[in-house]
């Protein structure tokens, strides 16, 4: 997976571009389908942001989140991300493979 990291009024240093690597390889973990990843951090007011859009085949998914902590707005946006992604991956699910089982019905 490629991670392209952007910084808005915020210099992105080793430690945080560490801290992203092994949280979106947990990610790839779920998911092996993800192509690229466009993360996004700013700073506004205090305000820490996060951004990130991961483009997966058919789909791409966007979280973003607001924190008083960079590292903070980075795990919410990552668990964001990942409870998306399990979604996504329940829905590609193909249901309709199993034949549903008929009820027995009772001869009184």
């Amino acid at each position: 997976m490629q991670i392209q990291l952007t910084g808005r009024h915020v210099d992105i240093t080793d430690p945080i571009r560490e801290f992203i690597d092994t949280k979106f390889a947990r990610l790839a973990n779920h998911c092996d389908d993800i192509t690229s990843a466009h993360v996004i951090l700013s700073v506004e007011k205090g305000r820490h942001r996060a951004e990130a859009k991961l483009h997966i085949p058919g789909n791409d998914i966007f979280a973003d989140s607001i924190e008083k902590d960079m590292y903070a707005a980075l795990d919410l946006l990552l668990d964001k991300l990942d409870r998306q992604l399990i979604k996504h991956k329940e829905k590609a699910k193909n249901h309709h493979s199993s034949k549903p089982e008929l009820a027995e019905a009772d001869d009184e």
